[in-house]
């Protein structure tokens, strides 16, 4: 009986070195979301494709979204007079030419949020099958330090997955030539 006794005296520091600590983390971290993001983006047939900012408000699908597509500064060689959206062809969701703008914008990060200035008077075609949308700002987009997005007001695709859109814009000048701005890649996922 006394060899029981001190197996359970020896085991009383394991006890308090391993256990409790267990059991103390655990029960402060029910109250935390057990969602964990990788921070990690994929983005296929990267052979040349330039990565842009994006940010939205909803990623999950089905869900009211606004969606910001970043154009900043580095992102434009030139002032644009045209901008061009290729949209993913399984992109199936409420895309309607009164639910996109341009406008400038601040771009979030830790003391503030991500928001439109001033909008850009532009004029916006989208083609029947939604798959490709042209933005003609009425003054051409400067080459300067300022941030633009497209702004999409949508309600997410029912499909989960990741979408990649790719721009391609039209510079301003005596020739206007059309060039490849880069690619963003946005990600729909489950509720």
């Amino acid at each position: 009986m006394s060899k029981n006794l001190t197996k359970i005296a020896t085991l009383g520091p394991l006890f308090k070195l391993f256990i409790i600590p267990t059991i103390f983390l655990s029960y402060f971290n029910l109250g935390l979301p057990q969602k964990v993001l990788a921070g990690l983006e994929f983005q296929w047939d990267n052979n040349g494709h330039k990565k842009l900012k994006w940010y939205q408000i909803n990623g999950t699908k089905r869900a009211r979204n606004k969606i910001f597509l970043f154009l900043k500064p580095n992102d434009r060689k030139t002032g644009l007079v045209k901008i061009s959206i290729k949209v993913p062809n399984k992109f199936k969701s409420s895309l309607k030419e009164e639910k996109i703008s341009l406008c400038k914008v601040n771009i979030g990060g830790f003391q503030s949020r991500t928001k439109c200035l001033e909008n850009t008077l532009s004029d916006i075609e989208l083609n029947d099958d939604k798959t490709n949308i042209d933005i003609y700002p009425i003054k051409p987009l400067p080459s300067s330090k300022d941030a633009y997005a497209v702004v999409f007001k949508i309600n997410n695709p029912q499909r989960t997955g990741l979408y990649q859109f790719h721009s391609f814009g039209q510079s301003s000048g005596k020739v206007p030539v059309s060039y490849y701005l880069g690619s963003w890649t946005l990600q729909i996922e489950q509720p």
